[in-house]
């Protein structure tokens, strides 16, 4: 139990130092993030969430809700915890309409990443429902990271990437880079203005 408390701190004192290095827009309107629109083919495999569920990834993504979706794992120190950090504020600041976006964090660790570590990881983020933490065989988990062109051999080479869509598009919004949550929002409300174009 002491273990865990003293973990926990630790990976809180880490996000909150991670957030002051998020870069945010300069004064000047410059983004200090990569946007691209990118088509992807998502691919047929059957993963496992932390409720120890196999979800079948076309569906999910596919299910008429918008979706952000990002690769990260659960003992990360750096890169993750930010990347996390902006999905449960995002979720907060979208309030009631957080029922209405699917978010996904895929594991790129899956030998560690089991459904409990992965529901302590969500519940340490006070991840509302819609959260869903994947993970499943490393060749499943390598083709979903070749698919959205994220893939790493190793988990420590990871780099911070977020993934947008809205329903009925197969377009995605590719974004490189540390996002703040403002721009994340930003992002996501400038997406939905285009999808709501005639």
């Amino acid at each position: 139990m002491f273990i865990q408390r003293i973990m926990k701190h630790c990976c809180l004192l880490g996000v909150l130092c991670m957030l002051l290095l998020v870069p945010y827009p300069s004064q000047a309107g410059e983004k200090r993030y990569e946007r691209s629109v990118v088509q992807y083919t998502i691919p047929d495999v059957t993963l496992i969430n932390q409720e120890r569920k196999e979800v079948k990834l076309r569906q999910l993504l596919k299910a008429g809700k918008p979706v952000l979706l990002d690769f990260i794992y659960g003992t990360c120190t750096t890169i993750c915890p930010v990347l996390s950090a902006g999905f449960s504020n995002m979720q907060n600041k979208l309030g009631p309409d957080a029922a209405k976006v699917q978010f996904v964090s895929v594991s790129i660790d899956p030998e560690y990443d089991t459904p409990e570590v992965m529901r302590d990881y969500l519940d340490r983020y006070r991840a509302k429902p819609g959260w869903d933490f994947l993970t499943g065989t490393r060749k499943d988990i390598e083709t979903v990271m070749r698919a959205f062109d994220a893939f790493v051999p190793n988990k420590m080479n990871h780099f911070p990437v977020t993934f947008l869509c809205m329903p009925g598009s197969d377009k995605w919004v590719r974004i490189y880079g540390m996002i703040s949550t403002a721009d994340l929002m930003a992002e996501y409300g400038n997406l939905q203005k285009e999808m709501s174009k005639p």
